[in-house]
């Protein structure tokens, strides 16, 4: 290898570029260096602070997407196709109460929906947690049974709540039939 760099130092011997630049060369360098210097930053300086700034909206973006639509751990779905349509047959029919009851909702039995609603809420944090426990144990069977234990909880919930605004209406039709006659 130094042989080879001491042939090629050898080929190149007076092709080598010793000349200075002339006089006042380097002043002129100075000089046109400055003029571009304040040319160029006001440009450059506007350019980067739209840059940063929709960096800084992307970035915020990203970060608000992304915990949006991650939850913190294992739903039903995540573990089989069968775990799948369970959860997706829990969640249809427990929607579909809530409709229910929604259309039977007065007055009259604001409170005892109230306080169902207030049931549901826990029974939904105990479930995030209940898919927190699942994501860590690795997809325990006593947590997907759990789990599944936890959505019946909710439909009896909303079922026991349908039967108590049925008996309403009704005790309030049997009294409007005696106001009556």
């Amino acid at each position: 290898m130094k042989d080879s760099l001491e042939q090629r130092c050898s080929e190149l011997s007076g092709k080598f570029d010793t000349e200075e630049p002339g006089i006042g060369h380097f002043d002129r360098f100075k000089v046109k260096l400055a003029m571009q210097a304040q040319k160029a930053p006001k440009q450059k300086q506007k350019t980067w602070a739209w840059i940063t700034i929709a960096a800084s909206i992307a970035l915020l973006f990203g970060v608000w997407l992304g915990n949006y639509s991650a939850k913190p751990g294992l739903e039903l779905a995540d573990v089989s196709p069968k775990m799948e349509e369970t959860q997706s047959f829990f969640m249809a029919t427990i929607q579909q109460e809530i409709e229910q009851i929604n259309l039977e909702r007065n007055a009259d039995n604001q409170q005892i929906i109230e306080d169902a609603f207030g049931q549901l809420k826990k029974l939904e944090e105990n479930y995030t947690k209940l898919t927190v426990e699942l994501d860590n144990s690795g997809k325990d069977k006593r947590i997907i049974y759990a789990m599944i234990a936890n959505f019946q909880q909710r439909i009896d919930v909303l079922q026991s709540l349908l039967q108590q605004l049925e008996e309403i209406k009704k005790l309030k039709n049997n009294s409007n039939d005696e106001k009556i006659t």
